[in-house]
């Protein structure tokens, strides 16, 4: 199946007026493109600033590929948004056992038309100090099993000093460079038929986000720390901006006052 005339010119005129902004405002190098698979799959990136969603949404239409994202449930009743990710077939994320099987129904609708779904295995943009991926959630794991779609880790960096980790302004002086990366599927095959336990997803979790971190480094040529930021291991909440509790100032290292 292909997506549907009505998401198609829906994202056809979302990206008339996102492109050209991107394009203005940072340089960008894209790799590894002909490693997206010609079907449906889940695109993996890692989180580190508000506008890492329309950096790989980018990417992926200009490759003709639709993006999907996992939304908040409750920007679906924000209007004209709402309309918007209704229109373009995004994913409501809610909490209820009924709304969670809408919601993976979206999605292989989605994978079945030949979509991606973007999902940040973080949950929200990494706490850690460096901008390192973090511990992963489970929800790209049991999703890839459940359903034998293939996962597509994602890397970029660049971004984040045009658009700084909750920040509230753009630096578009000197221009900046994104840079993108796309890695082989990730091979879950070890864990294909074991039952959806906390091991399976677990490991399965880490062999993505160990895919993630890997190209990252690449991109950095930097060394990951030997140990993924946990944030339950640093009484940080999984969601929210954590500074705004008095934890840990984004990027430096110290403790806010």
């Amino acid at each position: 199946m292909k997506e549907p005339a009505k998401s198609r010119a829906t994202l056809a005129v979302v990206a008339a007026i996102v492109r050209p902004l991107f394009n203005l405002m940072m340089d960008k190098k894209w790799e590894g493109t002909d490693k997206l698979p010609a079907g449906g799959f889940i695109a993996a990136p890692n989180h580190c600033t508000e506008i890492d969603p329309l950096i790989v949404g980018h990417l992926l239409y200009n490759h003709r590929i639709a993006p999907h994202f996992l939304a908040k449930s409750g920007l679906f009743k924000v209007p004209v948004l709402g309309w918007v990710l209704r229109a373009t077939k995004q994913i409501p994320v809610e909490r209820s056992t009924a709304g969670a099987n809408r919601s993976l129904q979206l999605a292989q609708e989605i994978v079945a038309e030949g979509g991606a779904i973007i999902i940040y295995p973080e949950g929200t943009l990494t706490r850690d100090p460096d901008l390192w991926p973090m511990k992963g959630h489970t929800g790209a794991a049991r999703l890839a099993l459940e359903g034998g779609i293939p996962v597509v880790p994602i890397a970029h960096w660049g971004a984040h000093e045009v658009f700084p980790r909750y920040g509230k302004r753009f630096h578009l002086f000197p221009r900046k460079k994104s840079r993108v990366v796309v890695g082989e599927p990730v091979d879950l095959s070890a864990f294909t038929g074991r039952p959806l336990d906390k091991a399976t997803l677990t490991g399965a979790t880490d062999a993505i986000m160990d895919a993630i971190t890997a190209l990252l480094a690449d991109i950095r040529g930097e060394e990951p720390p030997a140990e993924r930021w946990d944030p339950a291991k640093q009484q940080q909440a999984k969601h929210g901006r954590f500074m705004e509790r008095g934890q840990q100032q984004p990027g430096t290292g110290t403790d806010t006052p």
